[in-house]
């Protein structure tokens, strides 16, 4: 059984249909990376999954629960956490402050130092700036902080949005290294970016979206050798 499923997905904004039935599914111990243009309806997706937005039809199933209808704070509770597109930390509390928000589902103070250790030292960055205000950071700073502040909530899957957007390539790199080492601990990842290359270059499995629609899937490394992908997404 699939960790995560999508099935016969269809997502609106007022008369505008978004997604347009799709299904696909994550499995325990995954990269899954959903490429595409902007506009594609990727974020629409991680935004149906979290219980940001409601679905017209189709259902989500994770670890054999449907979550449809589920509120957003309650699927963090089962063990998924979101990377938001735009990092969103909270700009004025402190960095500590803001991993602190992370582990608001979570009541055992001993379990949330523990995780907060192992944040600090996955991010020591972040350790150096902890009683620095968030919105003071660097924009790779606020990446890792928004990667960190999602790891607080020890999540079986962390879904993250546009994770290199508006950074340099060392810090781009970096920040695909952490995904690896995420995945590596035992983290399942869905990932959205547009840097199709490297998505593909750390994925197992990856979907390709085309206004609303999935038109390919496949492994990762194969894909990343199709000249259609290549000639759309990797501008060879």
């Amino acid at each position: 059984m699939a960790m995560l499923e999508i099935k016969d997905l269809e997502v609106y904004y007022g008369m505008i249909q978004a997604i347009k039935g799709i299904s696909f599914e994550v499995n325990e111990g995954e990269i899954i990376s959903l490429i595409g243009a902007n506009g594609a309806g990727k974020t629409t997706i991680l935004h149906t999954v979290t219980g940001l937005l409601s679905p017209k039809k189709g259902s989500i199933v994770f670890e054999g629960k449907d979550i449809t209808k589920t509120p957003a704070h309650k699927i963090v509770g089962l063990g998924m956490a979101h990377v938001p597109e735009g990092r969103r930390v909270f700009a004025e509390m402190s960095v500590y402050q803001n991993l602190k928000m992370g582990a608001y589902t979570r009541s055992d103070k001993d379990e949330i130092g523990q995780t907060l250790e192992k944040v600090y030292k996955r991010f020591p960055r972040l350790e150096e700036r902890k009683n620095q205000l968030a919105g003071t950071l660097s924009g790779g700073e606020q990446q890792m902080l928004a990667m960190g502040r999602a790891l607080m909530s020890n999540p079986r899957i962390i879904l993250m949005d546009e994770p290199s957007m508006g950074l340099s390539p060392i810090l781009v790199n970096e920040i695909f290294d952490i995904i690896q080492s995420v995945s590596e601990a035992g983290t399942t990842v869905l990932l959205v970016e547009q840097n199709a290359k490297k998505a593909l270059a750390i994925a197992d499995r990856a979907y390709v979206l085309e206004t609303g629609k999935i038109v390919m899937s496949g492994d990762a490394k194969e894909l990343m050798n199709d000249d259609s992908i290549k000639k759309a997404y990797l501008g060879e």
